[in-house]
């Protein structure tokens, strides 16, 4: 259990109350604390706008930080401003913003993806064969109920990715009777569970609990990745079998790397841009593949593109026709 500060307890709890992810919790805590520290412990009520904008400078010139964490760092001090201070920081801040390149994205081959899980265990397969035969975020995966794989239609429906939006994905055929097997052994454990006293049943949106409230304890509602064992929600104390964690996933798969002697920077990540890739390399349009990956803007997409076209694939050396 991690010692936090009264003040801070108070933002987790509020956060809770609201129905934030504990990984966004977690995030927001970190930058915040880290903000307070920087300016000698003093109250966040007593500063405003110029500490904000001296404490985004320091992560760019100091601690180098790419764009996208300091937009977290930003995103987690407008909260803290607009909601628990209530004094909403200025929409014109004035700070040094990072201007660090973004990392090129790493692809494996098809041969290296094959060779990567075939390294991994039975219960990791399944996971990194719809990561990459569905190009799904870790978080989407581990997030998945049973409900979410419609198999009549061969996809598989997404709820709440990342940016709060929906999407519906492909789903690799190869893959249907290892989820039909992963779904019985899901039933296994919720006819234990329900044998359990304490079990309050699954976890459940709070609208969506008041709506149906029995459906926590329907095979439907379970995560498809179940945790091995039961434990306290954090929000109400009450028994529940939460998904497994991700960094399981990241452990595995970096085991896996090892054990299949592959020498790039392979992450669970990777699977999702092997997808994109893979896919724009099979003559899909750009547009499916931003719709498969749930990308607002186009160009967030099209890096894929350029990973393909600046290659050898795309440009021809010109020692090439000298050799």
């Amino acid at each position: 259990m991690k010692t936090r500060s009264p003040f801070l307890n108070h933002i987790a709890e509020y956060m809770l109350m609201r129905q934030y992810s504990l990984r966004t919790i977690d995030t927001y805590l970190k930058w915040i604390a880290s903000f307070i520290h920087f300016h000698n412990k003093r109250h966040p009520a007593s500063m405003g706008d110029n500490e904000v904008e001296s404490y985004l400078e320091h992560l760019v010139l100091k601690e180098n930080v790419a764009p996208r964490t300091q937009a977290t760092a930003l995103n987690a001090l407008s909260f803290l401003y607009k909601h628990i201070v209530q004094n909403e920081l200025s929409l014109s801040l004035n700070f040094a913003r990072s201007k660090k390149q973004s990392k090129l994205p790493v692809v494996m081959t098809p041969e290296e993806v094959k060779l990567l899980m075939n390294h991994l265990n039975k219960r990791y397969y399944l996971i990194a064969g719809l990561m990459y035969g569905s190009g799904l975020r870790v978080m989407e995966t581990v997030q998945l109920r049973v409900k979410d794989i419609d198999f009549d239609y061969k996809c598989i429906q997404i709820w709440n990715g990342k940016g709060n939006k929906h999407r519906i994905v492909t789903l690799a055929l190869e893959l249907i009777p290892l989820l039909r097997n992963q779904i019985l052994q899901v039933d296994e454990y919720l006819k234990l569970d329900l044998k359990n006293e304490q079990y309050s049943g699954v976890w459940m949106p709070h609208a969506l609990a008041k709506k149906y409230p029995s459906a926590n304890k329907s095979l439907a509602w379970q995560y498809l990745f179940p945790s091995h064992l039961l434990s306290a929600d954090p929000e109400t104390g009450e028994i529940r079998r939460h998904h497994c964690h991700h960094t399981s996933i990241r452990k595995e798969i970096k085991k896996a790397v090892k054990a299949a002697g592959l020498t790039k920077l392979i992450t669970p990540h990777t699977l999702r841009h092997s997808f994109a890739t893979h896919l724009l390399q099979n003559g899909a349009d750009i547009r499916t593949v931003q719709a498969q990956l749930g990308h607002s803007d186009v160009k967030t997409t099209q890096i894929y593109t350029h990973v393909l076209q600046q290659g050898a694939n795309g440009v021809t050396s010109p020692l090439s026709k000298l050799l």
